[in-house]
């Protein structure tokens, strides 16, 4: 999936889809602010996701970490001009650091990588994408939490034959 192909309304509209359909992630602040070279980054600020200690709330690191997975099957779908209803079937997170400032979560969604879940989507209908998602304190190199998830998807319409 190239950012070529994803156009920035579609974009939008993801940001718009979350912000309805998981009404968390609107009162988390979660926005989306870039998708170029196949990685997705969302971001949301501190104070509505602070824990007693100051630092991020643990669940907020794992529901934007899990949304920016989530986005990023999306997104890899609207490029192909397919549809599906995504669910995450499988998630874990390790946390490596507390984050006291603005959360990025990053996933990288490469079409090659996914060879086989895409043949499969093609062949059944349905298929897992496994992600990884990085978060980070904002302008930090370290990655903070690393989110692995196994994203299911069952394509809606004529999808198998589109792939």
């Amino acid at each position: 999936m190239r950012a070529s192909v994803v156009t920035a309304d579609r974009i939008a509209t993801l940001e718009r889809i979350w912000h309805r359909e998981i009404p968390i992630s609107a009162a988390m602040g979660i926005r989306i602010v870039r998708f170029a070279n196949d990685v997705l980054e969302a971001r949301a600020a501190l104070a509505p996701n602070v824990n007693v200690h100051g630092t991020a709330f643990a669940g907020s690191l794992y529901a934007i970490a899990a949304l920016t997975g989530w986005g990023s099957v999306w997104l890899a779908l609207q490029a192909r001009g397919l549809d599906g209803h995504i669910v995450i079937a499988e998630g874990s997170i390790q946390y490596l650091k507390p984050v006291g400032a603005e959360i990025v979560a990053r996933c990288r969604f490469a079409a090659e990588d996914q060879a086989h879940a895409w043949q499969t989507l093609g062949e059944t209908g349905k298929c897992r994408f496994p992600l990884d998602v990085a978060v980070a304190v904002a302008g930090a190199d370290e990655d903070a939490a690393r989110f692995r998830g196994s994203y299911a998807v069952r394509a809606i319409g004529n999808a198998t034959r589109q792939i």
